[in-house]
């Protein structure tokens, strides 16, 4: 999956020693809003510390996101993490994606065409003085 936005926010690089390998890890948070009329703001991480440095990301910065999520449960509590494996700056819509990139599985919902207006339906007047509506009405 792909999403565009400008990152708004760096958060700290966190990092430690995996417990089954004793290996160190390393992840860097950003928080990226889209660029649509009503914008959303997404948490996004990169985990892995050749990757971090793959991808630099600043505050300000415009980019496209491919990411996966993924869901783990924890003593009875499910949390959703979102991965990035690939961070390219600028925008990059659905026509100029790279070969071999997945394609957005939603377009966008600026591309979407503008609701058109609901016709106004014939209502006939109710003229008090002609008596009865024509209508079956009860009231």
């Amino acid at each position: 999956m792909d999403i565009s936005g400008k990152i708004v926010a760096k958060l700290p690089l966190q990092s430690g020693e995996s417990k089954a390998s004793g290996k160190p890890w390393q992840v860097q948070a950003y928080v990226l809003e889209t660029q649509e009329q009503y914008p959303r703001k997404v948490c996004f991480e990169i985990f892995g510390e050749q990757r971090i440095k793959d991808n630099p990301c600043e505050i300000d910065d415009l980019v496209t996101v491919s990411f996966d999520i993924e869901s783990r449960e924890f003593n009875g509590r499910w949390y959703t993490a979102i991965r990035a494996w690939k961070v390219v700056q600028g925008i990059v819509d659905a026509t100029q994606q790279p070969a071999g990139a997945p394609a957005q599985a939603a377009p966008d919902a600026q591309a979407a065409p503008a609701p058109q207006p609901m016709a106004a339906p014939n209502i006939e007047a109710f003229d008090p003085a002609a008596g009865e509506s024509t209508d079956d009405l009860p009231f």
